[in-house]
């Protein structure tokens, strides 16, 4: 019973996605995490520069 559990191959491609999912998952935060002040920055930039435009007379 052990040695035919040992052999089993089933679920195997299963656990392969969901090891690349959850790495893709850990590369999105890590980069949200790492650009997300400069991307804050940028969008405040672009904020006020629509407010500076659309509030003059």
């Amino acid at each position: 019973m052990v040695m035919g559990f040992l052999k089993d191959e089933r679920g195997g491609t299963a656990i392969e996605y969901g090891l690349l999912a959850a790495f893709m998952f850990l590369g999105c935060i890590t980069a949200f995490y790492a650009f997300g002040d400069s991307a804050t920055a940028m969008f405040n930039r672009i904020g006020a520069a629509i407010t500076e435009v659309t509030n003059r007379p």
